[in-house]
């Protein structure tokens, strides 16, 4: 395959799984509003913030790496990759059902070490939905591997539909009939709204797994224990890296109420999760990239059309993702109604959590290079060097600058990660990234940024027109720029 239509495969696979990613988030976004303008205080959403920190670290730990290894192995051995898939999926799910057991066995002791002792209701649903996730998240990998794209989307956004429906029936209309039909809605209760966050949750997770009932046929395939043991020794250093990776997103919300316990805690902990839902873009277009991009670098490896596949999509990446970091900075001044007044005074935050997401995509195109020669420890070294970066700014600063630490501690956490990987990954597996025109790209960004900083203070209507006036410089600064590119582009559509 060539370098062209390589690229041309990354990108309409892209858009495809942009429609349960970068759209499907977009719609979970009608529930950031809904949560913030519907929840009794700040500190309910803080709590929710907090669990699904927690949700997003241990789904890490019960798929421990078994995403990137199937791909590994299955490609390695194409005519049995029905049994590498059977063997991932039974690991996971053996060890998402112990763990739900577990949970139950020592619920006290875990709710009591958790802050949650009044709450262990909380801590069990929760369990039962990432092991849930983790099983799922097989299945989904291995819908990747086959390029079911549009399976793949569909059932990712029929989640998203119904837990948005079901969202709106409890936290809209289930109050209103509560008043009109006591008698009928005897179970609703406004002091319950975190916990029917999470039963909503559960509710639409678990029949997701009925869609598919076609791959758990491979079931039958079996565990190949020789292949077991290759794999645990080939994911173990992912899981590492995993932990690493996870925790420099969510450790700052995991250990937030440790640092400030009480409402106080959970009130800035609401704050700092609602605001940061808005720079949640930049998540949105790095989990699309990465579902269509990981199956193409494992299945390519290290030919020379490869490597400069990778240079050419991280120069796009970083164009396209720097376009909408200024998108969302031009027009804060809209986007900030998603959430309710009651949290503006966390917007600040939002630009640097956007740049820390930019890193992010960065590291993890840089990130191949130790996957491809499976020497996958040093992904958990870099990741685990980022992580505690980022814990030691919030433990040193968050008493006293509150959720801004946190804020920066993703900053400049996944900013070392992402320069030491390219520094140590140019050793191992050497790629001519265009560096000159990312940096480019990067100063033409922070100077609009500024400029755009100074426009706040002016009326609304023409803070937006200059704002929108900047934007479109940097696009006209990227057309010219790479208008040999676009000369191609054009060349070829009045061809065709």
């Amino acid at each position: 395959m060539s370098t062209t239509s390589s690229i041309k495969k990354i990108f309409s696979d892209s858009i495809i799984y942009g429609l349960s990613s970068i759209v499907g988030r977009f719609l979970n976004y009608l529930l950031v509003p809904l949560y913030t303008y519907t929840l009794v205080s700040s500190g309910s959403y803080g709590i929710v913030t907090n669990f699904y920190a927690y949700s997003a670290l241990l789904l890490v730990l019960l798929t421990f790496g078994m995403e990137t290894t199937f791909f590994y192995f299955a490609n390695r051995d194409k005519e049995n990759y029905q049994k590498v898939f059977s063997t991932s999926l039974y690991l996971v799910g053996c060890v998402g059902a112990t763990f739900v057991l577990l949970v139950n066995l020592f619920i006290l002791p875990i709710s009591n070490a958790v802050g949650y002792a009044d709450h262990p209701e909380y801590i069990r649903i929760m369990a039962i939905i990432v092991a849930f996730d983790a099983f799922q998240a097989i299945l989904f990998a291995f819908l990747r591997f086959k390029g079911r794209a549009w399976k793949f989307a569909i059932l990712k956004l029929l989640f998203i539909v119904f837990n948005i429906g079901i969202n709106l029936f409890v936290f809209l209309a289930a109050p209103k009939l509560a008043l009109s039909h006591p008698d009928m809605m005897r179970w609703y209760s406004v002091d319950n709204q975190v916990l029917y966050i999470f039963l909503v949750n559960l509710i639409c997770t678990v029949p997701i797994t009925l869609g598919f009932l076609p791959e758990l046929r491979n079931l039958r395939f079996g565990v190949d224990l020789k292949l077991v043991h290759s794999m645990l020794r080939y994911t173990w250093p992912l899981l590492l890296l995993g932990l690493a990776g996870i925790l420099n997103q969510v450790a700052d919300k995991i250990c937030f109420r440790f640092i400030i316990p009480g409402e106080e805690g959970d009130a800035q902990l609401g704050i700092y999760g609602a605001c940061a839902k808005i720079a949640m873009i930049m998540a949105m277009i790095t989990q699309a990239f990465r579902y269509a991009y990981e199956p193409f670098v494992f299945s390519s490896g290290r030919t020379k059309e490869s490597k400069e596949s990778q240079a050419l999509v991280m120069k796009y990446f970083v164009m396209f993702t720097l376009l909408a970091f200024l998108a969302v900075v031009a027009y804060m001044d809209i986007l900030k109604h998603i959430i309710s007044p009651r949290y503006w005074e966390g917007l600040r935050v939002v630009p640097i959590v956007m740049m820390a997401e930019i890193f992010m995509g960065i590291y993890f195109n840089l990130s191949f290079w130790y996957k491809l020669i499976a020497k996958t420890w040093w992904g958990a070294i870099l990741s685990a060097i980022g992580c505690i970066v980022l814990l030691a700014v919030n433990f040193i600063f968050v008493p006293k600058y509150g959720y801004m630490a946190c804020a920066w501690g993703g900053f400049c956490g996944y900013g070392v990660c992402m320069i030491l990987s390219y520094l140590i990954g140019q050793h191992y597996n050497k790629i001519e990234y265009p560096v000159k025109t990312i940096l480019a790209y990067f100063t033409v960004t922070i100077a609009l940024f500024v400029v755009m900083g100074f426009t706040k203070t002016l009326p609304l209507a023409l803070s937006l027109t200059i704002n929108t006036l900047l934007l479109l410089a940097y696009v006209a600064i990227v057309a010219y720029n790479e208008r040999d590119l676009l000369a191609k582009v054009l060349r070829r559509t009045k061809a065709s």
